[in-house]
């Protein structure tokens, strides 16, 4: 069994900037991928970021991409999302999941909240 816990979410005004973690239970080294999704209010859960098996390629969502940036520090075993820039629109329940010996593993969630 693996946990995710993420944190470093908050309310952030327009322009500003977030960087959320996602620490895990288990090696992240032992991933095939990890990821972030987003659920803003009222709408469908999606992906945000992505980084694939050692950090070689990352993608990102249309929406976010120059602004947000995924990584990760294998040696503490944690998922970092930096958020710049911040919209309105990136306001939602931001989720870090990953790929752990074949089986999906997601985190609670951490709510970020972008004001006008």
């Amino acid at each position: 069994q693996v946990q995710l816990v993420e944190s470093g979410g908050g309310l952030v005004d327009t322009g500003g900037s977030l960087r959320l973690s996602c620490a895990a239970s288990s090696s992240i080294l032992h991933t095939t991928s990890m990821a972030w999704y987003r659920r803003p209010p009222g709408k469908e859960r999606e992906m945000v970021a992505k980084t694939l098996i050692g950090g070689r390629r990352n993608y990102y969502s249309d929406s976010v991409q120059g602004r947000f940036t995924i990584s990760k520090d294998n040696a503490n075993n944690i998922l970092y999302l930096q958020m710049n820039s911040l919209k309105p629109e990136d306001t939602a329940v931001y989720y870090c999941t990953g790929l752990f010996y074949g089986r999906e593993y997601w985190g609670q969630g951490t709510q970020v909240t972008v004001s006008s």
